[in-house]
């Protein structure tokens, strides 16, 4: 008796064992449902933090030698009745926040009343700083504490800002944005299966995979949140890629189910059966590579240092995998289980013929390859054009202009960033080293001369420092001040600075920029600061702000982070996308027997890929179709935001080029004629790839309603590449280039036939048997 091939093997075990499948399925469904709900609430914002980068050391340093807190929130007191300085004013603002200095996590504030800068009488706005004992990441745990201990004063409105208020609300709003999407994006989704399909049982099936594989990685998500930090955006993520792929491989499967009934002989008593079996012989090999492809795409994210990108490549990959084999194992059991009556409940008349050689899409296919180069010629400039915006990105960090002005934490931000400016909320602290202690007139000589060059720079906006206490004061009198016989300032002021500021030879120095972090400007002045030669200038001089001999600094904090962020994700991308594709080539190389196809197929994604983030910056950085989308224009492209779509398109597009290749390869297979091979091809899988794409785009449409405009344009991204990728790349270049190329497409090395001869089973092989 001879010995099936492993995917014939495995659609037979289904079909035998249908029932008991279908039954397993349910079975982790239930353990999964009480998990499920609960993802959302033990993911997190935030997710930057590397303790390698600079401004980690630097604030890693202060916070073990000086005692600094890890984190801050802010306090806007504001009023529009009563002026601050007032006693009417500054009473109802102590009585307001008496007991904040009591609640959980917080040690320590610096109220307004000690800082005139914390102070705008004609904005009639005040803000006092509450140091944390929690890290960045997870200092939005202190919000539920500082929130109950402020009272409610009549006049007086006091809000929470800073970075843990924008966390939360990031994890907030992202969870209704998840909603919002869900709630658009699945009636659609179900509208286009019943169009494609004809019939309501054949497009339950695909949301029937699709939200098994959701609701289980929701599960598994859970799961792995408790062990590692998660990011909040793996939600909107997880629903693309489930849905999305689901709906991808199930109209895949039951297609070729359909087909594969149609053809069924009489001479095999289960036509049902043998339909199962050659269809995950044929279409669930395509699916088993796709998804293989799709997971290496998410495993460039997972290579990624930074939480962030990690948990949404870990997220990804279990998406995936567990989308992969639903359509392997759950999809076949109920279609096992239906049968023909997979076609109950039809709108319109289901055809069960195999496509016609003259069909639309071959057609199509023929007519380009006619005129190959017509066609090829103008789609490449089109893709170009479209990508060519890509050459003026601007990178930087996301900020709290991302989340909606709804938003509490938005509010206070707009109101404080009104009245005291950008820089204010963002500064930068600088942990300076000197040789020797910090206090000796030659340190202090050299730490005046800096501080006063900083001050003097039009993109810096106040300096704090031990050598900062007043304007009026000369080098030689603030050497006095700290040459004390005592050893000690015999001002009490100068002692409190002293002891928070300073230590041995470190002593912290805080610069507010006069524009907000994620400017050019002071950007610059980030690079200028962190400069120790003149190369690392750029100007051929040292600059001014170089700090000078016997000053060692570690700069830290405000945009001296998001520079390192954006640095540092932009040149571990190469390293990431290399492996990506490298391994995607040997994938396909593998699966389609050829060299020539899996570099082409590299080529066209990264053209569709490439229009994509053309799209970012024309809509996102320079704010065309911002009001239609509704968003303010950000300025910027957010620098995780590429690497997601290059990661997840490169995956997605991967899958439609597997479906249709595939398809292509069992057809040459069986005649050897390249051109029969493209156009049908094209015929047999044009309107599966179109209409799978289709949905992909209904659902990632959906987050153009997101209100984060890191969703929406992450939405908009995949959308505009899929769609592009579906259409233009795959109708007009692929059988353009395929005909260019001819037999060429299907070469690969000697050394290569004979490893992969007798291991890969096409379809005419499954035929003969």
């Amino acid at each position: 008796m001879r010995r099936l091939p492993p995917f014939e093997r495995l659609g037979a075990f289904m079909h035998a064992h249908r029932r008991s499948v279908i039954g397993v399925w349910l079975g982790v469904l239930l353990l999964a449902l009480p998990f499920a709900p609960q993802a959302p609430g033990a993911l997190q914002a935030g997710g930057f933090d590397l303790p390698t980068l600079e401004s980690a050391r630097a604030r890693a340093l202060l916070e073990e030698e000086l005692g600094a807190p890890p984190s801050a929130l802010v306090l806007a007191i504001s009023s529009d009745t009563m002026v601050p300085g007032s006693l009417e004013f500054e009473s109802a603002a102590a009585r307001a926040v008496a007991g904040v200095a009591d609640a959980p996590h917080v040690v320590g504030i610096r109220s307004h009343l000690i800082a005139p800068s914390q102070v705008s009488v004609a904005n009639r706005i005040v803000y006092d700083v509450v140091f944390l004992d929690l890290k960045p990441d997870d200092s939005p745990e202190a919000l539920d504490g500082v929130a109950a201990a402020l009272v409610a004063v009549d006049g007086l409105t006091v809000q929470i800002a800073g970075g843990p208020a924008f966390y939360a609300d990031i994890q907030s709003v992202s969870e209704s944005d998840l909603r919002r999407s869900e709630l658009i994006s699945l009636p659609l989704a179900a509208i286009v299966l019943l169009l494609v399909f004809g019939s309501a049982v054949a497009a339950g099936l695909p949301l029937a995979v699709g939200g098994a594989a959701v609701l289980i990685a929701l599960a598994a998500i859970f799961g792995v949140a408790q062990v590692t930090r998660m990011s909040v955006f793996v939600l909107n993520l997880t629903t693309l890629l489930g849905l999305g792929l689901g709906v991808d491989y199930s109209l895949l499967m039951v297609s070729r189910f359909r087909e594969e009934l149609g053809r069924g002989s009489a001479r095999r008593v289960d036509r049902v059966a043998l339909a199962v079996q050659r269809t995950v012989a044929t279409a669930g090999r395509a699916v088993f590579f796709s998804g293989v492809t799709v997971m290496l795409g998410l495993v460039g994210l997972v290579l990624f240092d930074f939480a962030i990108l990690r948990s949404i490549g870990i997220a990804g990959a279990i998406t995936v995998a567990l989308a992969v084999i639903a359509s392997l194992t759950l999809l076949p059991a109920l279609l096992g289980v239906l049968g023909a009556r997979v076609d109950r409940l039809a709108v319109r008349k289901v055809s069960y013929e195999e496509p016609s050689e003259q069909g639309r899409w071959a057609r199509l296919a023929r007519g380009v390859m006619r005129r190959p180069l017509a066609v090829a010629v103008p789609t490449l400039v089109l893709l170009v054009a479209l990508g060519s915006p890509w050459l003026g990105v601007k990178f930087n960090a996301p900020d709290g202009s991302i989340l909606p002005e709804r938003v509490p934490s938005r509010q206070a931000l707009d109101a404080l960033t009104g009245a005291f400016g950008e820089g204010e909320f963002s500064p930068m602290t600088v942990a300076v080293r000197t040789n020797g202690d910090a206090t000796t007139p030659e340190n202090i000589a050299l730490l005046f001369n800096w501080v006063r060059a900083l001050e003097a720079d039009p993109r810096v906006a106040r300096v704090d420092s031990i050598v900062s206490i007043d304007e009026r004061l000369t080098l030689a009198q603030y050497q006095l001040l700290y040459d004390s016989p005592t050893g000690a300032p015999p001002d009490r002021y100068v002692q409190q600075l002293l002891g928070v500021t300073t230590s041995g030879d470190l002593t912290a120095v805080t610069i507010t920029p006069a524009q907000g972090p994620n400017r050019p400007a002071t950007r610059a002045l980030v690079a200028e600061l962190r400069a120790a030669t003149p190369d690392a200038v750029g100007a051929g001089e040292v600059s001014a702000l170089t700090p000078p001999a016997g000053l060692t600094t570690l700069v830290g904090g405000g945009a001296a982070e998001i520079v390192d962020v954006v640095d540092t994700i932009s040149s571990e991308f190469p390293r990431s996308a290399l492996v990506v594709i490298l391994a995607t080539l040997i994938i396909l190389a593998v699966l389609l027997r050829s060299i020539v196809l899996p570099i082409k197929a590299v080529f066209m994604n990264t053209l569709s890929i490439l229009a994509s983030f053309g799209a970012l910056v024309w809509i996102f950085q320079d704010g065309n179709l911002s009001a239609l989308l509704g968003f303010a224009p950000l300025g910027f492209v957010e620098t995780t935001i590429p690497v997601i779509l290059f990661c997840v398109l490169f995956g997605l597009s991967m899958d439609y080029e597997v479906f249709l290749l595939t398809r292509m390869r069992e057809i040459y297979d069986r005649t050897g004629d390249n051109t029969a091979a493209v156009a049908g091809g094209l015929e047999r899988s044009g309107r599966i790839v179109t209409s799978a794409a289709l949905i992909v785009v209904v659902v990632a449409g959906s987050f153009v309603f997101a209100e984060i405009v890191l969703i929406k344009a992450l939405g908009v991204g995949v959308a505009i590449a899929v769609a592009l990728d579906a259409t233009i790349v795959r109708a007009l270049l692929v059988p353009a280039t395929m005909r260019l190329l001819g037999d060429k497409n299907w070469w690969a090395p000697k050394w290569m036939e004979r490893l992969l001869e007798g291991r890969i089973a096409t379809e005419a092989e499954a035929e003969r048997r």
